[in-house]
């Protein structure tokens, strides 16, 4: 799963601009760029943060390369890009400035070990639609599982109507090979047991239990698990932050972890993805570059250049990425390990009351909102706002 094929950016200039025009346009790229968050520094909720659009359209002016870095997800990165244009009422947000915290699974359909995969998590079925798209052969749900055996989850919460619109026909006994978190689970109940089966199962069939004593390392599950990010709470309309798929990942450990009589100094092993880690950070930081590209040649709609899982950008363009955001365990952690500059707000999680409890303070400052950061930041660089 680590393991990487080199990835060499592919130029589009040269066949198709001349000598002069090529270097007319590469002194319009810019030397720095940035990366928002989305929920509690651009929207919370459902609703705009106000000045997002006047950041967002300075960017847009001044030709400045920016993208959108989540760790939600559960639905199609142009999904997510129309919503984001639609709340903010700014210029359109192109799908390719995109990267939910699922959207570096793509990478995995090129692995012939992930053929037939559990999707946990979205709304009704749009993240088995994503995986699809990605290119997922076969991607089941737990609501399939429930639906064919409705013993497996007796306290599910799922309604005739779900059955009726968002189930499909499942084979229980042919196995799955990897289960992967995209989303935070909508009934938690059902995707508990559902995961921990499988977890302990043989060799991924629903309904087997393997036997703990045949088992070479106990931390090993029988299956692997991927989870799209580790936030333990996110913002939205309620006052006070809300529980996120980290809390469903530190359910399914203790669970796993109990079941397997492990020892305090064990834990299930599991490949954690999202801010702040640094596999999410490369992966954004490829597509950054891409569209960099994109933006300065004036083609923004061929097609999207993008790494291998876990590939490090050999070279960039920039020599300073802003990351904003309004959470200091993932937003500003993650921009401090990858050396990145990093920008905390006041319009989402983090409270002036918990300064001197952050787990990582930013690099330039903290901002009442992400107008005023973008200004900042812009001046600091020699561009008018």
């Amino acid at each position: 799963m680590n393991a990487v094929r080199r990835f060499h950016l592919r130029s589009p200039w040269s066949s198709r601009f001349p000598y002069s025009q090529l270097r007319a346009a590469r002194r319009l790229k810019s030397d720095f760029a940035f990366v928002f968050d989305i929920d509690g520094v651009l929207i919370r909720g459902k609703k705009p943060i106000a000045e997002a659009r006047s950041a967002l359209e300075s960017l847009n002016k001044n030709k400045i390369p920016y993208i959108l870095m989540t760790n939600g997800g559960g639905v199609l990165e142009r999904e997510k890009a129309n919503e984001v244009t639609r709340i903010t009422n700014c210029s359109k947000i192109n799908p390719l400035q995109v990267v939910q915290s699922h959207t570096p699974m793509k990478a995995l359909t090129r692995d012939k070990k992930f053929q037939r995969v559990l999707v946990v998590g979205g709304d009704g079925d749009n993240s088995r639609q994503v995986a699809y798209e990605y290119g997922f052969k076969d991607v089941v749900m737990p609501i399939d599982i429930v639906k064919a055996n409705k013993s497996v989850s007796p306290h599910c919460m799922y309604t005739t109507h779900d059955f009726e619109l968002y189930a499909k026909p499942v084979d229980l006994d042919k196995p799955i090979d990897a289960i992967l978190v995209f989303n935070d689970p909508r009934d938690m109940s059902s995707d508990i047991q559902i995961v921990q089966d499988l977890l302990n199962s043989q060799n991924g069939v629903c309904g087997t239990k393997r036997s703990i004593k045949s088992v070479a390392d106990p931390t090993e599950p029988s299956i692997p698990i991927l989870f799209s990010n580790n936030d333990y709470v996110y913002a939205n309309d309620f006052p006070l932050p809300r529980f996120g798929q980290g809390a469903f990942r530190i359910i399914t450990e203790t669970l796993y972890n109990h079941t397997n009589k492990l020892e305090p100094s064990q834990n299930l092993q599991s490949l954690i993805m999202g801010k702040p880690f640094k596999l999410q950070y490369d992966f954004a930081h490829h597509v950054l570059i891409d569209w960099n590209e994109k933006i300065s040649s004036g083609d923004t709609e061929s097609q999207q250049i993008l790494p291998y899982l876990g590939e490090v950008p050999e070279q960039t363009p920039f020599k300073k990425i802003y990351m904003v955001g309004d959470n200091p365990e993932s937003d500003i952690k993650g921009a401090h390990d990858h050396g990145w500059e990093s920008v905390l707000l006041r319009t989402g999680v983090y409270k002036d009351e918990d300064w001197d409890d952050i787990i990582a303070r930013p690099s330039v400052g903290v901002f009442d909102n992400v107008e005023d950061a973008v200004k900042h930041v812009l001046r600091a660089n020699g561009v008018s706002a």
